[in-house]
This record gives C-alpha cells, structure tokens and sequence, in this order.
C-alpha cells in the first residue's frame, strides 16, 4: 500500500472517529462562528453540520449566556490555556434535551465542557475547540442523593405525627435561643401547651382519635406562627412555642388566639364530633434563670396552673 493510500485511510479512520466518538465536538473561529459540527452535536441539535457552518454561536443558540462564554474562552485564545466548565456551576452549555431512559426524571442534558485553543504553523490562535461531556446520569445521581439527605436531615427534626419540630430539634433552638438573649437582653417568650382531658379521648374513641385530634391542634399552632417562631411538639399532647423578641403580654395575644382556634376545632371521627380546648402556660425569659431548663419550668409551672384553674385557660408566669 503506498504511503498516499495509508495517509487517506488514517484520515478516514480519523472522520469516522470524530462524528461517531459519544462527546460533542464543535470548533469555533476566533470571532465565535461554527467551524465544525460532529455527530453528537448534530443528533442531539437536530442541525446538520451544513446547515451551522460558518452560522455566529450565539445567534443560533440564544440560551447560551454570551457574556459567561466569552470570560471562559478570551483567556484561551490569549493565554492558549485550556478552560473547563462543570454542570454544578452552569447545567450546561447547549440545550439539548435528555433522551436517557435511566436519567429520564431529567429535562436538559448535564453537561460538563473543555475549551482549548487551536493554533496555525506560526503558533496563533485561530479557532477553539469545545468538547461537550455528557454527564447527565452522575448529575442525577448527585442531585437525587443530595435530596435524599435533605430529606433524612428534616425527617430527624422532625415530629411525625405532627409535621412541627421534635423535642430534640425544638430543644435545641431554646438553648441557642437562651444563649443569645442572655448575651443581648432581648425579650423571649416561650407557651407550653397542653391538650385538655386528652387521656379521656383516648380512652372513649382510640389511639387514631388521639392522633387525629393532635394534628388538629398541630395545625392550629403552625396557623398562628409566625416566620421567626419556633414550634414543635414536647411529648404526648404537649406542644411548646417559642416567641423570639416577643414580651410576655404580646405572647399573651397569641396565646388568646390558638385557645381560641382549638376550641373552634371540630374533629371528625368515625361518624362523630370532636372537639377539645387547650391550657396554656406563658413564660417571659428573664436574667435569674440559670439555665434554659428552668425557662421550660417556669412555662411548665404556668401550664399546671391552667389546668388547675379549670382548664381551657392560659396563665403568665410570675
């Protein structure tokens, strides 16, 4: 075989290498018009390599972000450094739809890039050369684990019956909490709430009576709440809310208003009609308490004492 034959075989294998390689490939000349245009550019486009040729980058695919482009490729034509981008910066480069079966739950094709020069005989920069990656399944895959964790880490602040913080999470927003006002002198108050003769419901309709009435209650709290306010369900039938850069007597007006929700409540269970009240007690923060315990006791205190004045009512502590 001569040597002309062999120099044309190899630039064949080349060709066939280049449309069929699974990575975009695209040149672009120095003022950003498509030079070359390879298979996966075409599949995934729907735009044959004539139909780009000589066609200006950003006129042809408006999503791109001209400006964002050109900080990444200016450097590589003036430095001859290479760039690269990655789909947790910027999702992709092209906008191309994704047509995996496996990473279908994804709209667009994650995509990561590599942008080096190209140079003439002399050494200047003519054209650039963007390689366009795939990477859709192991940005779905990331994504979906990411979500998964976020999910696992509200899941364990979180009550399950109720949907409000757990004892642990609540808890631990009062110490923060204790710890900042004691520092600032702020005002903080803090409810303990207590579903009256809950005991009685579940020993007349069941425990999933019980739970029906507490999400009622639950409901209620999350109603009143406001963005800065921290709720969560302390055990059982007893639910705490503390109200940041909130006095004693402000606290009161909330507490008035989930009494009265709670008592507007009608559960409707197995035919029949529920309805409960709530005790209510009231702690304001203040500088003798030694530690953020003795603020829940306080609070505590205040609540046994609605219960003992007849129930249905909300007391301040003293």
């Amino acid at each position: 075989m001569s040597q002309s034959n062999v120099d044309v075989s190899e630039i064949h294998w080349l060709m066939d290498m280049f449309q069929t390689v699974d990575v975009g490939l695209v040149v672009l000349s120095a003022d950003y018009r498509i030079q070359v245009w390879n298979g996966f550019m075409e599949n995934h486009s729907g735009l044959t390599p004539r139909q780009v040729r000589d066609r200006y980058l950003f006129d042809l695919f408006s999503e791109i972000d001209e400006d964002w482009l050109r900080r990444k490729c200016d450097p590589v034509i003036l430095l001859k450094n290479r760039a690269f981008t990655i789909w947790e910066q910027r999702p992709y480069i092209f906008k191309f739809r994704n047509y995996r079966p496996i990473t279908g739950s994804a709209e667009y094709m994650y995509q990561n890039s590599t942008i080096f020069p190209l140079t003439d005989t002399m050494g200047k920069v003519t054209h650039l050369c963007l390689i366009i990656y795939d990477v859709t399944d192991v940005a779905v895959s990331r994504i979906e684990l990411e979500s998964m964790n976020g999910q696992l880490r509200t899941l364990s602040k979180t009550d399950f019956l109720t949907s409000l913080n757990n004892r642990g999470c609540w808890e631990e927003a009062l110490i923060n909490e204790y710890k900042r006002i004691k520092r600032s002198g702020h005002h903080s108050t803090l409810l303990m709430c207590d579903i009256d003769h809950f005991k009685r419901v579940n020993d007349t309709y069941g425990h999933a009576a019980g739970d029906a009435v507490i999400q009622q209650v639950a409901t209620a709290v999350k109603k009143n709440l406001r963005s800065t306010d921290v709720a969560g369900r302390y055990g059982g039938e007893e639910f705490a809310v503390l109200l940041l850069d909130t006095t004693v007597d402000q606290a009161m007006f909330f507490a008035e208003r989930l009494r009265k929700n709670v008592e507007a409540i009608a559960v409707e269970y197995n035919q029949q009609i529920l309805r409960v009240t709530v005790s209510i007690g009231v702690a304001e923060y203040h500088s003798q308490m030694g530690e953020y315990r003795d603020w829940i006791e306080a609070a505590d205190k205040a609540l046994y004492q609605s219960k003992a004045a007849g129930r249905n009512c909300i007391t301040k502590a003293e």
